[in-house]
């Protein structure tokens, strides 16, 4: 039985070659040494004590190569893409460190009728394989999106800000209470979705909200 599975890996291996998601060289990583290194990574933390969430954490600038990886992700049916950004994160300890201080991660929830139509929640990919490999418990059952909303992206600031209002709510209020937790979206653009999940969590019981992003737009 060993040897038979031994056996399927290694055809599969042979049908399907591990690539560079971003070169597409093939025989590498999720992501080659060469492309890794020429990624911007910021890693950067910001407080602003007017949010009701307590950090952000985003990794790169909504720009260039990233930006493209991000849309093709989101828009363009490309969900194993989710293994690059993983990847990179793993590969960098500090924002592990991070993300082990923390309870629970959960991911921005999307309306049912839009995970319908894109077969995925693109930020709930991510924060499944994060919790699995820093042992960090996920939930995707307490915070909901009630409301199917305009993407965001096609509004302005003050639009957004009305577009996110009580479209979100919370069941099984017992896994959030008291907990630190990691809220997890793709783009931090004008913080209106990140705001309006805080103040839904908090206002049910989270201690700490670190809002996590992988990229944020910092011309917004």
């Amino acid at each position: 039985m060993e040897s038979l599975k031994k056996a399927l890996i290694f055809l599969l291996q042979i049908l399907y070659p591990k690539q560079c998601l971003i070169c597409g060289r093939l025989g590498q990583d999720t992501i080659c040494s060469k492309c890794y290194n020429t990624l911007k990574i910021e890693a950067k933390v910001e407080q602003d004590k007017n949010k009701t969430f307590n950090k952000h954490l985003y990794i790169f600038k909504y720009e260039g190569k990233i930006r493209n990886l991000i849309i093709d992700y989101k828009f363009n049916d490309k969900p194993y893409l989710n293994e690059l950004f993983v990847k990179i994160i793993l590969k960098n300890e500090k924002i592990c460190r991070k993300i082990k201080k923390y309870d629970i991660i959960i991911p921005v929830p999307i309306h049912k009728k839009r995970k319908n139509e894109r077969g995925y929640n693109q930020s709930e990919l991510i924060a499944r394989k994060l919790a699995k490999n820093l042992n960090v418990e996920l939930v995707t059952d307490s915070l909901i999106k009630q409301k199917n909303t305009l993407p965001q992206s096609t509004l302005s600031k003050k639009q957004r800000e009305e577009n996110v209002k009580t479209v979100y709510k919370i069941q099984n209020k017992q896994k959030i209470e008291n907990k630190k937790i990691i809220l997890l979206d793709d783009i931090y653009t004008t913080g209106a979705t990140a705001e309006e999940c805080s103040k839904i969590l908090k206002q049910n019981g989270a201690k700490e909200i670190l809002v996590l992003t992988i990229a944020k737009d910092i011309i917004n």
